[in-house]
């Protein structure tokens, strides 16, 4: 976090607590209520995220380090960006599906193809029977044109998210390259390290076979963090269901 000057933000409180606030709880530094960098109140849906948001600000020390505060981020983003408008990240979203991870097969290696099928194909089956949603799949890299009407059937399962859910399945999505497990673990379809282990069958195959690059899996590690710490504010803001629109 940085001032005007370009120079990082001094630590200016003492004490970090959480309190009620009008819709939900809030996060005082001292006497001063945390607000967004859009001037919001920074009301967090339940008392579990309020608090995970509160020990972040507590963790930092002399200087405040934005990087350190990936709930904080979140939380920020699904009150300024999301729920003003959630169609940006409903369309961001539908990006996401329109050429999701989960239809894009090998033909080859035969170890490859089955585990995308035996990590993909259920996902992609429980898609159909929740959501009504039948993507299609194809092999190789050519682009698979899925039926707009599928892809509204997606859509509309987003929809029903609150903001702050919106806010982190948009970020999970873009960890994983895929509105299909992000959707499945804000279910409970899958949990965070299976969504995960779905997404990385392409590389974990190949690094498998050739050994690990130290320089992607330092970017590997970053983005399995931003995973995790999305996977953890949808979990701690309650359920995941409901108007995002409202």
């Amino acid at each position: 976090m940085k001032t005007l000057h370009g120079q990082r933000l001094k630590r200016f409180y003492t004490a970090v607590s959480v309190e009620p606030a009008e819709g939900g709880f809030g996060v005082r530094l001292d006497a001063r209520a945390v607000r967004t960098p859009a001037g919001r109140a920074l009301h967090l849906p339940t008392d579990a995220l309020a608090r995970a948001v509160a020990a972040e600000w507590d963790a930092q020390g002399e200087h405040i380090d934005p990087r350190a505060m990936p709930l904080t981020r979140l939380a920020n983003t699904a009150l300024d960006r999301v729920a003003p408008d959630p169609a940006p990240v409903l369309d961001a979203l539908m990006g996401y599906g329109a050429s999701d991870l989960l239809c894009y097969r090998a033909d080859a290696p035969e170890g490859l193809v089955r585990a995308q099928g035996a990590l993909w194909q259920p996902v992609l089956d429980w898609l159909a029977e929740a959501y009504g949603a039948r993507l299609r799949v194809g092999i190789g890299i050519t682009p698979v044109a899925q039926p707009e009407a599928e892809l509204i059937r997606l859509r509309t399962a987003f929809e029903r998210r609150p903001p702050f859910a919106l806010a982190a399945l948009q970020e999970i999505a873009g960890c994983l390259g895929s509105a299909v497990l992000a959707l499945a673990l804000a279910d409970g379809r899958l949990d965070a390290e299976g969504a995960w282990a779905a997404a990385r069958v392409d590389e974990d195959w190949q690094i498998a076979q050739w050994g690990e690059d130290a320089e992607e899996a330092a970017r590997v590690a970053l983005v399995r963090e931003a995973h995790d710490a999305a996977a953890r504010f949808l979990a701690l803001g309650g359920p995941a269901t409901g108007s995002a629109l409202s």
